[in-house]
């Protein structure tokens, strides 16, 4: 969980900038965005805690 809250500013960065250069790219990463916060959300943030 705790690299989880340390990463979403990035991934939000990344994904900001990517819209800007391809606006395109804006359906594929709400969709992955989508996807993966409800696959951590029907198993739990502890399946995927990395030490």
């Amino acid at each position: 969980m705790h690299i989880h809250l340390t990463m979403v500013p990035l991934v939000s960065l990344i994904a900001g900038i990517l819209i800007l250069v391809m606006p395109r790219l804006l359906n594929f990463i709400i969709a992955i965005y989508l996807i993966i916060v409800g696959v951590i959300g029907l198993f739990g943030a502890s399946v995927f805690h990395l030490h």
